[in-house]
């Protein structure tokens, strides 16, 4: 029987954003890396921001205008800091969302020192209106105040300190591409290896002060969907399991217990994925099936599946996006035990898979 009804997205344990029984901020932020030395992953960003930084501080100039994107949870956030870090400045961290007037931009910017890092979360965001402020304080550093309406508006031009503006953004198809071209590096960051998830956990956990075993991290770094944040939330989450089942001892029977009971299998799928799958494979017969229609018989919005459970399974190969709608691939069939009539319609001809946006 396939399952529907209300499912809590916002606080999934698999999400790759943060929810509510995340690490708090202050311990959060102990366990960010404070030097590009001390972050793990990501090796060709890291290579090519130390030489960018350290040029910067030759020449005694401010950091190129940094654009860094990705799926959520790989750590933008810290890589800003860190960037700050480095070239020895302060740094305001702020989001598209918040900056709703010019004015409120007009306000962060003039209070910058030379060099210093302003970080836009989520920038793609960013009101047009606002965006337009943005664009002669990246190029020249300055800002048009315009005040008054009609015959009567005035408007003013003020110099800014020279800055780095630090974007980072989950949907980077999303950017105008005035804005686009106004910065100067623009990196991907992708998904961590199992390995380096580990080497992640294995940090975490010293410095919690977490005894944790070398398989037990290896296997929660193997369900954490390639993303730091949902690996140090396992590693909290298994903790308690570990100190109240076991003997405080974070170990791979500890892991698959904990996680299994939290319904994470040992792909990282949580309820929520089998959820679609079925749906998709019992109730449709494999696909096609329009996002839409997907959406309505599970019960969510169609944005949500595409942003929150799409891409995981995607990457997985168990869901192939094509022009008339989703189609359950044979992985998915064999991962749930399913048994496929017929052939795909994406192995037959008969419909292309479209690459993902």
């Amino acid at each position: 029987m396939i399952e529907t009804g209300e499912f809590d997205f916002e606080n999934r344990l698999v999400s790759p954003r943060e929810i509510e029984t995340d690490i708090p901020e202050e311990q959060d932020y102990n366990l960010r890396p404070k030097t590009l030395s001390e972050y793990i992953g990501q090796q060709a960003v890291k290579e090519n921001l130390s030489v960018y930084i350290e040029a910067a501080k030759r020449r005694g100039e401010p950091l190129d205008h940094v654009l860094l994107y990705g799926p959520p949870g790989l750590g933008k956030t810290t890589l800003s800091q860190i960037i700050a870090n480095e070239l020895g400045v302060n740094i305001r961290i702020t989001s598209g969302p918040s900056i709703k007037k010019p004015g409120d931009l007009a306000a962060i910017l003039t209070n910058l020192e030379r060099g210093d890092v302003l970080f836009i979360d989520e920038i793609h965001r960013l009101d047009s209106s606002v965006e337009e402020i943005l664009y002669p304080a990246l190029e020249d550093f300055a800002v048009d105040i315009i005040w008054g309406k009609g015959a009567a508006a005035n408007s003013v031009r003020l110099d800014l300190k020279p800055f780095t503006l630090v974007g980072a953004t989950t949907r980077s198809g999303q950017l105008t591409a005035p804005l686009r071209d106004r910065f100067g590096v623009i990196a991907r960051l992708e998904l961590y290896t199992p390995n380096e998830l580990c080497d992640i956990i294995v940090r975490s956990a010293a410095i919690l002060g977490i005894a944790c075993e070398k398989e037990g991290a290896m296997e929660l770094a193997r369900r954490s969907r390639g993303t730091p944040r949902i690996a140090n939330r396992f590693l909290k989450r298994v903790r308690d399991f570990a100190d109240i089942m076991g003997n405080g001892v974070i170990t791979k029977n500890i892991v698959d217990m904990a996680l299994d009971r939290m319904e994470v299998d040992e792909l990282g799928l949580d309820k929520m994925d089998k959820r679609l799958l079925e749906m998709l494979i019992k109730g449709y017969g494999g696909g096609p099936v329009g996002l839409d229609t997907l959406a309505s018989a599970i019960g969510e919005e169609a944005v949500t599946l595409e942003d929150v459970c799409e891409p995981y399974l995607m990457q997985l190969g168990f869901i192939a996006r094509t022009p008339r709608g989703r189609c359950a691939t044979d992985l998915a069939y064999k991962h749930l035990g399913c048994e496929r009539v017929g052939k795909s319609p994406t192995e037959n001809g008969q419909l292309t898979i479209m690459p993902e946006d």
